[in-house]
């Protein structure tokens, strides 16, 4: 293996390199001074790793700069065929914020090349490693104010950190960049099976009434749940619903099989206009909340047990029986409104029957855009009125993004390429050709 420099410290705070030669008695002197003064207690270990965490990404920079110029320090350059350049001392110390802690390093620099010397290990201005800049969104997310970034991230990453409440203010401002140029990105690869569709409203703008947000997830035929669309909207309108769906077909999104969605009238009304063959299922976690409104409340434990055995009734024949059951039971105590409620539009509750049994505990309810929206209300509801729609869209697509690492992917995932083709089926069950006659 090839001997490269060791690199430490020493005590009046400058960087010294050493060159191969010099390494193993270098090293040896340091060990045996030492002694067992070295060796960190349970008190100490925190500190002792911070710095030989510090000790080691400082000789990373140091042979980067051996490798680029083929030669150690102090090292004469080859008379023939070597490479041009050479060492000219260090930038100013800048700390870095990793997850194990901050560290300050002393970045080498390199003069007399024909191109400007560019580090692979800390880039130029770079302050925090790709990890702390996924904590941030992270801690935002569930919920810990501006204010108390400061402390919270000193905490955790030590006091001499560079963040600062501050920060959170100039990630808005990156996030609103990237939002812009992800929601211009092309669509073609993704293979769409199911897509669900749902808004979030957020006190943002100036006018009194809160600012919708539109947001579609589609399920992938490779099990995947994929965020493709985050836009605002002043309300859910069929236009403003038709534009967003319109956006996504234009930028080669192909149309779903299935779209899930809840009651309101303007997603179903886009869905006919841009994708009229997709089929179409509506929320059953809505259905059952608009029905209970029209329950005493004394009566809603016994009305939500009934129908949740229509929810989860295993054939299309027995939740319309199920159905039938309830609205007995509504239209005897005089609930005539909730057994209206029941039956309106259900036609768009049961078409999950067509799909496979699978694919059911997907397909219900919009509960992949509702989950990630229990946090992001925790955030929006906590924050004051955004001043700008777009700030508060960008905002809530950076959580959103955070929320769909941890999407759960699609039950029998193979059975996806089969509806991706067209297999239809009969009461979650593929449907024979003596079943499709």
């Amino acid at each position: 293996m090839e001997k490269l420099r060791a690199v430490y410290p020493p005590g009046n705070g400058k960087t010294t390199g050493y060159g191969p030669e010099e390494e193993d008695t270098a090293m040896y002197e340091r060990t045996t001074s030492q002694g067992t003064a070295s060796i960190p207690t349970w008190e100490t270990l925190h500190t002792w790793l911070r710095g030989r965490m510090q000790e080691l990404v400082q000789w990373a920079l140091e042979a980067e700069v051996t490798e680029l110029l083929g030669r150690a320090r102090y090292q004469r350059r080859a008379e023939v065929d070597g490479v041009p350049g050479y060492r000219n001392g260090y930038g100013k110390p800048r700390k870095l914020t990793t997850p194990l802690g901050t560290v300050t390093l002393r970045r080498p620099r390199v003069r007399g090349l024909e191109e400007r010397f560019v580090s692979r290990i800390l880039p130029l201005f770079a302050r925090r490693t790709k990890e702390v800049g996924e904590l941030l969104p992270e801690l935002y997310l569930h919920g810990l104010a501006e204010g108390d970034f400061d402390l919270a991230l000193r905490g955790l990453l030590g006091e001499e950190a560079p963040l600062s409440a501050s920060t959170v203010a100039r990630l808005k401002e990156q996030w609103q960049a990237e939002w812009e140029a992800w929601r211009r990105r092309r669509l073609d690869d993704l293979e769409p099976v199911y897509l669900w569709a749902d808004g979030v409203y957020v006190r943002a703008g100036l006018e009194k009434e809160k600012a919708a947000v539109l947001v579609v997830v589609v399920g992938c035929a490779d099990g995947r749940k994929v965020v493709v669309s985050v836009e605002p909207g002043a309300r859910e309108s069929v236009e403003t619903w038709s534009r967003v769906l319109r956006d996504l077909r234009d930028r080669g999104l192909r149309a779903p099989r299935l779209v899930v969605a809840d009651g309101h009238l303007g997603i179903w009304g886009a869905v006919r206009n841009i994708w009229p063959e997709a089929d179409e299922q509506r929320c059953w976690n809505h259905k059952i909340l608009n029905v209970l409104d029209q329950v005493p409340k004394t009566q809603q434990p016994a009305a939500r047990r009934m129908l949740r055995e229509v929810m989860y009734a295993p054939t299309q024949a027995e939740a319309e029986r199920k159905r039938q059951q309830f609205e007995a039971w509504a239209q005897s105590r005089g609930y005539r409104a909730a057994a209206e409620t029941l039956g309106r539009d259900w036609d768009r509750m049961v078409t999950l029957y067509r799909y496979p049994r699978e694919h059911w505990v997907h397909i219900r309810t919009v509960n992949v855009v509702e989950s990630p929206f229990a946090a992001l209300r925790l955030r929006t509801d906590a924050a004051k009125r955004y001043k700008r729609c777009d700030r508060a869209t960008a905002v809530i697509w950076k959580m959103l993004l955070v929320a769909e690492r941890r999407f759960r992917r699609l039950n029998a995932p193979h059975l996806l390429a089969k509806l991706y083709a067209g297999v239809r089926y009969v009461d979650g069950v593929e449907a024979t050709q003596e079943v499709a006659a």
